[in-house]
């Protein structure tokens, strides 16, 4: 059965819940937010274990940390610029510093926030979530992967920040589809040129490849979900197959997935690279559509950029 678009944020709350079942150990922290990020469909299955400490982000992730020392695996929640900037100082040293059993898991991230606008848009995160010793940063594609993504991190113990979405998402995933930290998934083989993705720019690159297949172009879309840690082999194996790269990212181009991906092809295989991603610029309101096209999140923006890279991929190649 086909599953309309969904918000990752769905995923998460409802598979949280299903482990709440069968593990008496998982509490979850709050900002107020519960409603929001979802983690309120495990406040209404267990009340005892989840706790609401308020406006107060840094006591979200100090209480986790510290429930975390008792045992417990432990979920803070709010929205991600609100954990990730306000509540910095206690990830990295509560939670990362002593490597505890801490999830902490955002909902809002990037511009698919909509209209709350640049305040709310954390554009960000993965930057400063994947520089931080001992983190694992986690971004599912779709509603399906979400649920997979929330039963693997609370079965790996130690530190992760896992982004879930406001918006709907396309499922572009199926339920046989794998799950393993640290693996991408190819979603589909190409041999001209690849585009790396992860969260809702995964569809975005499946729309644009099944464009430019109309034009004689074959186009390898990988899922990259984990981005800490990055999937070294995938990236090497796909700048190899196809000799040019694009990333996709709903975030600052700088820090995040791009500059992972560019960190692996610099050490391991260099090759041309092009990114698509937010420009040096906060965010906007508008509808998540508009600040989308906006921010030159579509796939036309993938398009671009992947002719883009295999003119220098020609040039590379006559230069050789």
């Amino acid at each position: 059965m086909e599953i309309k678009p969904t918000p990752t944020r769905d995923g998460f709350g409802e598979e949280l819940v299903a482990l709440g079942k069968i593990n008496p150990n998982i509490v979850v922290t709050s900002g107020d937010l519960e409603d929001a990020t979802r983690a309120e469909y495990f406040k209404k299955e267990f009340p005892g274990r989840f706790f609401n400490l308020g406006i107060t982000e840094q006591d979200v992730v100090a209480t986790a940390a510290g429930l975390s020392t008792l045992g417990y695996v432990a979920f803070a929640t709010s929205f991600a610029v609100f954990l990730t900037n306000r509540a910095y100082d206690m990830i990295r040293l509560d939670v990362c510093y002593n490597n505890l059993n801490v999830k902490v898991v955002c909902s809002h991230g990037g511009v698919t926030v909509g209209e709350d606008g640049a305040s709310a848009q954390c554009l960000e995160d993965f930057a400063i979530m994947r520089v931080l010793p001992n983190m694992r940063v986690i971004c599912p594609v779709d509603y399906i992967e979400a649920k997979k993504a929330t039963r693997a991190i609370t079965d790996t113990d130690g530190p992760f920040y896992m982004r879930t979405s406001r918006g709907p998402f396309p499922v572009v995933t199926k339920e046989a589809s794998p799950f393993v930290i640290g693996k991408a998934n190819v979603m589909r083989d190409g041999r001209d040129a690849a585009v790396i993705a992860c969260g809702v720019m995964v569809s975005e690159a499946l729309s644009a490849a099944q464009i430019l297949k109309a034009e004689g172009i074959d186009l390898k879309v990988v899922n990259m979900h984990t981005i800490k840690p990055i999937d070294v082999e995938a990236i090497v194996n796909s700048a190899k197959d196809t000799g040019a790269i694009v990333t996709a990212e709903e975030h600052q181009m700088a820090g995040g997935l791009g500059s992972a991906v560019a960190e692996v092809l610099g050490q391991h295989c260099p090759c041309p690279l092009e990114m698509v991603g937010v420009r040096d610029s906060f965010g906007e309101s508008g509808t998540p559509a508009q600040l989308m096209a906006h921010f030159g999140l579509k796939d036309v923006n993938i398009i671009a950029a992947v002719k883009n890279v295999l003119k220098r991929k020609s040039y590379a190649n006559k230069t050789a």
